[in-house]
């Protein structure tokens, strides 16, 4: 799979996403048909905001369930904001609950070699 192919797949997976859900890094990585390219996706998303301004990026958490912010203090504030006005709870180390939050799809949605 190409480059842009999967940056594609990772877009398309992230719109899926629904509001007040999360998924990790891997799982998106995995889903998109590169299981081991949760970087990968983390780089896509930092520059999501620049080029698809409709993309629901805050939804991707790291497997911790936190947010990863990688200095950019001011990026991981703005999404923990936006989880929160979405109903998405964090806890005093500011985690939320994997196991209440992650997003589940119920299909594959596409094969994958």
């Amino acid at each position: 799979m190409s480059q842009e192919d999967f940056a594609q797949r990772v877009y398309w997976l992230v719109t899926r996403i629904p509001f007040g859900s999360v998924a990790t890094y891997g799982q998106i990585a995995g889903y998109a048909g590169s299981p081991r390219a949760a970087r990968a996706v983390g780089t896509l998303l930092r520059h999501s905001l620049e080029n698809f301004g409709e993309l629901p990026w805050q939804r991707v958490i790291n497997a911790q369930g936190r947010i990863s912010f990688k200095g950019d203090l001011g990026r991981a504030e703005l999404q923990r904001a936006l989880l929160e006005a979405e109903g998405v709870v964090f806890d005093s180390e500011g985690r939320c609950d994997l196991n209440t939050y992650r997003w589940q799809p119920r299909e594959i949605f596409w094969d994958v070699d």
